[in-house]
This record gives C-alpha cells, sequence and structure tokens, in this order.
C-alpha cells in the first residue's frame, strides 16, 4: 500500500512542481529578480545568452540582481501602444517653441558642429530632440535592460501562458494579439538586447541603472540599442558615448538623419523620408518638420 501511494505521488510530483512554478510565477511578477530568476521566466533567456557568447557569471549576476524585475506592466503598455494616439500639437505651442529657441542658443556649438560634420540643420536636430523627450528632460523611467529581458523572454510560450493571467487585465489586448505580437517582437528585443549590453559592457556602465522608454530606446535621442553601435557619435571628444550627454546626443541625431539621406538644402518631400527612418509614423515626421519650420522662421 506504501509502494502504491508512493508510485502515485511520484506520478503527480512533476504536475505539482509545475504548477507551484506558475503560481510563483504569477505572484512573483514585477516584484523580485528572486523569482523570475529562481523560477522561470529569465532561464531560458539566461541561457541562450551564455550560449551565445555572453559571460555566465555576468550575465547570472544581473539576472539575480534585486533591480532586474519582470516588467509587465511596462510591456502591456508597449502591446497597447497606438503612435497615432499621442498629441504631437503640443509640441508647436509657444511654450515647447519658446524652449526650443533657448536650446538652439545654450547648445549652439554643438549644434553648429553637428551641422558642420554631418550637413543637418540645427533646426530639425532641435525638433527630434523635443518630441523624443522634451529637449532631455524625460527620457523614461523604465528600466532598458527589463524592458528587453521581458519582450525577449516572451518567445517562449510557457513564459506568454504564465504571465497571460496578468496581461489579460490590460484594455484591449486580445490573447491572440499577445501571442502574435509576443512572437514577432521577441527575436527583435533579443536583438536589441545584445545590442545593450555589449554597448554597456564598452563604455563600462551598469546596464540595470539606465532607464528609457516602454519599448527600450534610451537618451535624449531615444535610440534603440541597435543604433547605438553603427550610429551613436561622440560629440564632445571625451572618448565615449553617452546619449544622455547633449553634445552626443545632437551628433547622433544628425548622424542618423545624415546616414539616411540628409542634405543641406534638401527638399520637404526628401526630409519627410529621411525622418520617416527615426519612427515610422507620418503624424510624428509631419511634426518634426513643422517644427523645423517654425524655428527656421523665428531665426531670419
Amino acid at each position: 500500500m506504501a509502494q502504491s501511494s508512493l508510485r502515485s505521488f511520484r506520478h503527480i510530483l512533476p504536475v505539482l512542481i509545475s504548477a507551484l512554478m506558475i503560481f510563483l510565477l504569477l505572484c512573483g511578477a514585477g516584484k523580485s529578480a528572486a523569482s523570475a530568476e529562481g523560477y522561470g521566466y529569465y532561464a531560458g533567456l539566461r541561457e541562450r545568452l551564455i550560449r551565445e557568447g555572453f559571460p555566465e557569471k555576468s550575465i547570472n549576476k544581473f539576472y539575480s540582481d534585486p533591480r532586474a524585475d519582470f516588467n509587465t506592466e511596462g510591456v502591456s503598455r508597449y502591446f497597447v501602444h497606438k503612435e497615432s494616439t499621442l498629441n504631437y500639437d503640443q509640441f508647436t505651442e509657444p511654450e515647447p517653441i519658446a524652449k526650443s529657441r533657448e536650446y538652439l542658443v545654450t547648445h549652439r556649438d554643438a549644434l553648429r558642429h553637428a551641422e558642420k560634420t554631418y550637413g543637418v540643420d540645427p533646426e530639425v536636430i532641435t525638433a527630434i530632440a523635443l518630441v523624443e523627450t522634451r529637449l532631455g528632460t524625460y527620457t523614461g523611467k523604465r528600466s532598458v535592460f527589463n524592458t528587453l529581458s521581458t519582450m525577449a523572454a516572451l518567445g517562449d510560450v510557457r513564459v506568454r501562458n504564465a504571465l497571460w493571467p496578468k496581461m489579460s487585465e490590460m484594455p484591449k489586448l486580445s490573447r491572440s494579439r499577445f501571442d502574435s505580437k509576443s512572437q514577432s517582437k521577441s527575436e527583435w528585443a533579443y536583438k536589441e538586447l545584445k545590442a545593450f549590453l555589449k554597448y554597456t559592457w564598452t563604455e563600462n556602465l551598469d546596464p540595470l541603472a539606465i532607464d528609457g522608454s516602454y519599448a527600450g530606446a534610451m537618451g535624449i535621442c531615444q535610440f534603440m540599442p541597435s543604433n547605438i553601435g553603427p550610429l551613436a557619435k561622440d560629440g564632445n571628444g571625451d572618448g565615449s558615448i553617452d546619449l544622455f550627454d547633449h553634445a552626443d546626443a545632437i551628433a547622433s541625431i544628425a548622424n542618423y538623419l545624415s546616414n539616411y539621406g540628409w542634405r543641406p538644402g534638401i527638399s520637404q518631400a526628401k526630409a519627410f523620408d529621411v525622418v520617416y527612418h527615426y519612427n515610422h509614423s507620418s503624424y510624428y515626421v509631419d511634426t518634426i518638420l513643422k517644427i523645423t519650420r517654425i524655428l527656421k522662421k523665428g531665426s531670419s
């Protein structure tokens, strides 16, 4: 009888363990890395990073850090975000335009250097800094590391199954949309995460100390990590790239636009195409070019 009970217990033990893991995952989402690291949210992701050459000691250290939360709320926002619902008109009101004019004066040297080096108008650089981060006064409050790690981990259906009860609380997010977007964005997020880790190691930065947008963009210019290596520039000549430094951000925006075809005297049609690379929203591009025209008119 005892042996029969033991066999039955052994039979259901894996089921009990699996149920316990799911329970702990749901209870621990957004709280501590101990639950995420110990019970599976980031297990597969950690293994993949290590397998692809990232130092095991560093990766395990990052994901066991108390700051390494699973960013449920931030990723939920990413899933329901719609560019067309943003109020870009607010940036053409008198106060932000006045602050932009002040920015043109305050950072005159960096803007002129960027114009001379990359052929990009100071006004369009300023317009992008205004719309992206209110001229550097709001660069985001979400951990870039957590945001990208969370989205990358969603490629695992087991993680999605565990996370869905919390995600389903978000309005306008169906399970089918959640699964579809998870699958399409997890690989993208993984590549961004790798680029982010390489950047922070190159610059000797703590990856868990850098905040950015709900999508993982960072700095005054809101670059995604994959754009830092090929397009970010050291604008102040100190030998490093700090996208939270105005000179570096200005040079990086200018180089980005130049890379996609911005030239002195560019036509409005071509300017639209170039700025569209920065943000794939016609509403965004129209706003950037409108601000640029307003600033140019005021300086003439």
